[in-house]
């Protein structure tokens, strides 16, 4: 049984595949082609792993697909800007699309010459000319074509950018993982700050030390970041330019940001970052929200406060998420295309016991379209405007900055740990990944089974 719920995900036999079918208006642009059809393996993790690529590139091809079509009618988009290595690849690809020698080189006067000559003339006619007869406002894809056609081999690739190193990265590391939004709104932040304190794209072989650290003192200088943050996107920026100077390849290139080091601010415990509620703010915090927030909201808060659970894992549930009439009562989280999970670590089978389990009786019953929480289930920023608003609610029963909604995940560890539950199957119940093999084996119901025990256990102690 599939415990992934992801579109146009098909079970065929020993293996998974992502299958769409291809609007009718839009088969002509994509040759004929009815479907589009892409392995995902044949394991449930192969399908975590590969739909997120797979669902990208479908939506790449229909996406291109529609611009060819509105192309047809006069409105073609414009093209996504290249960088001059793109520019410089593509215009080789155009060449050997057109039959001609990547290693000619000019001086000759064989048919080759020929035949690149009435390209170039071709392409020139398409653009208004100066006085002395020079095409005018050519576009940047079609000047890297006509230097291809005039220099053949004899042209000297430009160099890779820090674009093209980002690019690369994300291509090769980033997409395709359970957290590829998260992990690609990082390194755009990271070499954004980069270009902002260069105050350019930087070609990676001409980075200095100098620049690496006006790029460092750049990010500690705006007040915005601390130093821990500065010392994590260092990383991602040098991860990004040792994998282009390994793989692009950059031969003799040494990556700058190696060893930079960041002066840290006194060091803090990484358990002090969050806290959990304190018996009487918990209870004065319960009491604000059950007089003040909506009915959605108060279902909410419930919820987490007895599963534990992360706020946007409750508040994008679907009904038949929600097994209350279970042997043993629990939510089953999943990856949906409306809510994704954090990792693969995070899909499990949650308990229900107590309040909790009452809650979520009430909320089935007053769910609407499919959604447990319709009015906060659909997408990122009303989950995000759950989160706002109940925190509104803790702020009015303490400015401690430490103590937030997310602070009741603590409160459930602390309850769990207190009621001797092992770490094993607190790990289970929260989310948490711990990398142990003996982790991935066992049946679903043997593990709701010990998840319920831990739980029951826990709340007995409290």
């Amino acid at each position: 049984m599939m415990t992934i719920s992801l579109q146009y995900v098909q079970r065929r036999k020993n293996h998974y595949r992502y299958r769409r079918k291809v609007p009718l208006a839009l088969r002509d642009a994509l040759g004929g082609q009815v479907e589009i059809v892409i392995p995902l393996g044949t394991t449930e993790a192969d399908v975590v792993r590969r739909w997120p690529k797979a669902h990208k590139d479908a939506e790449k091809r229909l996406a291109e697909a529609v611009r060819a079509a509105e192309g047809t009618k006069g409105g073609a988009a414009p093209p996504a800007p290249l960088t001059p290595l793109e520019r410089f690849k593509r215009a080789n690809e155009h060449i050997v699309g057109l039959g001609l020698d990547l290693t000619w080189t000019p001086g000759g006067e064989d048919a080759e010459d020929v035949a690149r000559e009435v390209i170039a003339e071709g392409i020139a006619r398409k653009y208004r000319e100066d006085d002395e007869g020079h095409p005018q406002d050519v576009s940047e894809a079609d000047r890297a074509l006509l230097r291809a056609l005039a220099l053949g081999g004899a042209q000297e690739p430009p160099q890779a950018s820090l674009e093209d190193a980002r690019k690369f990265y994300l291509g090769e590391k980033v997409e395709g993982t359970a957290d590829e939004v998260k992990k690609t709104q990082r390194i755009d932040r990271a070499v954004a700050l980069v270009r902002k304190a260069l105050g350019r794209d930087p070609i990676i072989a001409k980075l200095t030390r100098a620049d690496a650290r006006e790029v460092r003192d750049h990010m500690l200088s705006d007040g915005e970041l601390k130093p821990s943050t500065v010392h994590r996107m260092l990383n991602d920026v040098r991860a990004v330019i040792n994998l282009a100077i390994k793989e692009l390849p950059l031969p003799g290139v040494t990556n700058p940001f190696l060893g930079l080091e960041v002066k840290q601010d006194a060091p803090t415990n990484k358990r002090d970052e969050r806290k959990p509620f304190t018996e009487d703010q918990l209870k004065k915090a319960r009491a604000r929200v059950s007089g003040h927030a909506s009915e959605d909201l108060q279902l909410i808060w419930r919820m987490l406060e007895g599963t534990g659970a992360r706020l946007s894992e409750v508040a994008g549930l679907l009904v038949s998420d929600v097994f209350t009439d279970h042997r043993h009562p629990h939510i089953n989280l999943v990856f949906h295309p409306h809510r994704r999970l954090k990792n693969t670590g995070s899909i499990r089978r949650v308990p229900l016991v107590g309040d909790a389990l009452k809650a979520a009786q009430e909320a089935v019953e007053l769910a609407q379209d499919g959604f447990l929480f319709p009015g906060y289930a659909k997408t990122r920023a009303r989950r995000d405007a759950a989160s706002a608003a109940l925190m509104k609610h803790v702020r009015k029963i303490t400015d401690d900055e430490k103590v937030t909604v997310h602070s009741l995940r603590h409160n459930m560890k602390d309850r769990l740990r207190i009621g001797g539950v092992e770490a094993e199957t607190v790990d289970a119940i929260l989310g948490h990944s711990s990398g142990k093999v003996g982790d991935r084996y066992g049946g679903d119901e043997a593990r709701l089974e010990v998840a319920m025990r831990g739980m029951l256990r826990a709340f007995r102690a409290a």
